[in-house]
């Protein structure tokens, strides 16, 4: 847990980005890591199996980052192990039609999952203080006038804290991650992407062109994680160049968010135990009667 704390954002003091790392200490044992994370795996599999049939809580897991910072392959690895009908998993794009009708946070609050599940969200509901503050995406939005003067990003941080606060009193947790990759690795993957055929796919002119802002988007991710960490829906800062540590320390939080649930399995009221014996004897004298 000494490690994941330096990565903790809560929101007590204000933090400087530049001051995360994007590696983990050379002192860190690659081996060992990933022998902890298989570990970390196997626990959230009975952790989740235990929330499911509780019942009572949900948790969700935000994911936001540059381009190449390794989101997907984050999310399909520690994963792995997960029973896929306790947990959703939902990518945000570009906002469409419908969505951009609803206020901003209307296409990720109707995908918050029931409680006892999970719910992934690949890129969410601060896509709207991240890339819409970078590009003033709000100035030709089809909003009233009147919400589109004065600070609003500012505002939204406030709607973004007000809902998470409003979820956590209705039984749901969530956690933020920003993988933090560094402009060098991104550039590295881009390459690559290029570079073989199998990851073409993957690639998309308009990646590079946001390269162009990204100190602007340090500023705009800084900004947010600032005004929207809080002790009960905190950000963690996963250092994101090698992709076998971020895994490690995304499956370190939320072990520790399983910790704070302390799910367990539904005890049985009287009349359902009794219920248990009577129908095990009946399986029991099936079974006898058949021997017989």
């Amino acid at each position: 847990m000494s490690e994941l704390k330096n990565f903790e954002v809560k929101g007590k003091d204000k933090i400087k980005l530049k001051t995360f790392p994007h590696s983990p200490d050379k002192s860190v044992e690659k081996e060992k890591i990933i022998k902890r994370t298989q570990e970390n795996l196997a626990k959230m599999e009975r952790f989740q199996d235990k929330l499911y049939s509780e019942g009572k809580e949900g948790l969700v897991l935000i994911f936001q980052a540059m381009d190449a910072a390794g989101k997907d392959s984050t999310i399909k690895n520690v994963m792995s192990g997960l029973n896929p009908q306790g947990i959703d998993v939902y990518s945000f794009k570009v906002p469409n039609s419908e969505e951009i009708a609803h206020d901003f946070l209307w296409r990720a609050s109707k995908r918050f999952p029931t409680r006892g599940k999970m719910a992934i969200f690949n890129r969410s509901y601060y896509e709207d203080v991240l890339v819409a503050k970078v590009h003033k995406l709000y100035e030709s939005s089809p909003l009233p006038n009147r919400c589109k003067q004065g600070d609003v990003i500012g505002r939204r941080y406030k709607d973004i804290k007000n809902f998470e606060d409003y979820e956590y009193n209705n039984g749901y947790r969530i956690i933020k991650f920003f993988l933090n990759v560094s402009k060098d690795e991104q550039k590295k993957r881009f390459l690559e992407r290029i570079d073989l055929q199998v990851k073409n796919w993957k690639f998309s002119s308009s990646d590079v062109k946001e390269r162009a802002y990204w100190d602007d988007y340090m500023e705009a991710y800084e900004s947010a994680i600032n005004a929207t960490a809080t002790k009960n829906s905190p950000w963690y800062i996963i250092p994101a160049d090698k992709k076998w540590y971020a895994r490690y320390l995304v499956s370190e939080a939320i072990i520790e968010a399983f910790k704070k649930i302390k799910p367990e399995y539904p005890e049985l009221g009287e009349f359902a135990k009794e219920n248990l014996l009577h129908d095990r004897k009946l399986l029991i004298d099936e079974m006898n009667a058949k021997e017989d």
